[in-house]
């Protein structure tokens, strides 16, 4: 399997301890408040586009790209949708926005790269034309406090694709007008195909019950009836091949929220896909990024209805949805951003909904 053909899955890990807990833009979670790095978002961006009510975050997911000829560490796509009737069933009701922090190179504006500064510990003191007493102790702390940063930087770039765990500090959202939909963490998995597997059964077991017995639909009384519940996927759709295929490989990992695969193929409920638009900064094709899938929405609804959570969430049905980034992950600054010195760059993706 070629590495971009890898397709890493989230799997639900914990809740969080309150759904409007912030975290940072490296944080890949589920549902929750957006956390968006520092930049001042256009709430023209956060609406839906058919009924004008603020979208709910669906899915915050950290996704650095690095290849031969691209590196940006700072990419975070953020998946927001609107779970009203009216809007659930169309891509309009849905919104993708790619953030990413722009260095302005020459020629590749989307290309971020670590300083290739030598922080050897020789070059921290003196070349050798100063004696031990005449050196710089303020420039020397200012290396010191640079090689950790860079040092901080190599490390972020070398986690997973997912998030594995939820901030240790959790400050609360003080903005009470964003609505919010029940938020969990994910871990990632790499997806792999074993032949016993095929027939597993679905079941919808953890999400840490035995960490979070507040919950009434995980308290330890109610496991059994918990664990007893299924995902109605043949009710959804007609069993054509297509459908089918999508169907095992769900059953293969019941519990996988997130399909990721950077410019590689969907698995597609239906035979009739819509197709991406090209992107609207640089005009380039569009490539797949990623697919919410349906035990994403059993999470959350399951969670709102013992939340007491508003009821539109129980309408809320789509068999898959799936975002399309630029293939050139243009990040292009207007000139009001130039003056400004912004660095953060807000790029509209494209959304393609799947549904009953």
């Amino acid at each position: 399997m070629k590495e971009r053909d890898k397709v890493f899955l989230a799997m639900p890990g914990s809740w969080a301890e309150d759904n409007r807990e912030m975290a940072d833009h490296y944080t890949t979670k589920i549902g929750g408040v957006p956390d968006w790095p520092s930049l001042n978002i256009d709430h023209a961006k956060v609406k839906c586009r058919l009924c004008g009510e603020r979208l709910y975050l669906v899915a915050q997911v950290y996704a650095p790209i690095s290849s031969d000829h691209l590196k940006v560490e700072d990419r975070t796509v953020y998946v927001l949708g609107c779970p009203r009737t009216s809007c659930a069933t169309s891509s309009e009701g849905w919104r993708a926005l790619r953030v990413q922090k722009n260095m302005r190179d020459s020629q590749h504006q989307s290309v971020l790269e670590p300083q290739k500064k030598s922080l050897t510990c020789d070059n921290w003191w003196a070349s050798g034309t100063e004696s031990d007493d005449e050196i710089d102790l303020q420039k020397l702390s200012e290396e010191i406090s640079e090689a950790s940063r860079l040092a901080q930087g190599s490390k972020k770039q070398n986690e997973p694709i997912f998030s594995e765990a939820g901030p240790k500090i959790k400050p609360k959202s003080n903005s009470s007008d964003i609505p919010v939909l029940p938020c969990f963490y994910v871990y990632d998995e790499e997806e792999k195909f074993f032949d016993k597997r095929n027939d597993i059964t679905i079941h919808c077991s953890s999400l840490s019950i035995k960490e979070n017995p507040s919950l009434p639909f995980i308290e330890s009384s109610d496991e059994e009836k918990w664990e007893g519940e299924s995902y109605e996927h043949d009710r959804a759709l007609g069993a054509d091949r297509v459908y089918l295929k999508f169907k095992k490989r769900i059953e293969a990992y019941p519990e996988q929220c997130i399909r990721y695969s950077h410019g590689g193929m969907p698995l597609v409920a239906a035979e009739l896909l819509e197709k991406p638009m090209k992107c609207e900064s640089c005009g380039a094709h569009r490539n797949f990024e990623m697919q919410l899938m349906p035990p994403l929405l059993f999470f959350l609804q399951q969670a709102a209805e013992d939340q007491s959570a508003p009821g539109l969430l129980r309408d809320w049905t789509w068999m898959t949805v799936i975002i399309y980034t630029c293939s050139q992950n243009c990040s292009r600054l207007s000139s009001e951003d130039l003056t400004a010195g912004d660095t953060w760059v807000v790029s509209e993706e494209s959304v393609v909904v799947q549904w009953e």
